[in-house]
C-alpha cells in the first residue's frame, strides 16, 4: 500500500463531471478514469452526460465513421 495517495491536479476554475458519483466537481477530484472533462464553467459539466448523448448519435450519423462494406452489407 502506498504511503502517499497520488492526487490528481489541475488549474482553478476547470470543472469536471464525476461519472462514478454523478456529480459535478470543482477540480479533478476522482481519477480520469471516472470523469468527463475539463469544462469551462459549471454549466457545461452539470450538462455533461447530454453533450456525450448528443455527440455520440453525430458520430453514429456521421458517414466517415462508416465503411463502404457496412454500408453494402445494410442496402
Amino acid at each position: 500500500m502506498p504511503l502517499f495517495k497520488k492526487r490528481a491536479v489541475g488549474k482553478p476554475g476547470e470543472w469536471y463531471y464525476c461519472l462514478e458519483h454523478k456529480k459535478v466537481e470543482e477540480g479533478p477530484q476522482c481519477p480520469a478514469k471516472d470523469r468527463f472533462g475539463p469544462y469551462a464553467s459549471r454549466a457545461e459539466a452539470e450538462h455533461a452526460m447530454e453533450t456525450a448523448r448528443e455527440r455520440n448519435l453525430e458520430w453514429e450519423n456521421d458517414p466517415k465513421w462508416h465503411d463502404s462494406s457496412t454500408r453494402a452489407e445494410d442496402g
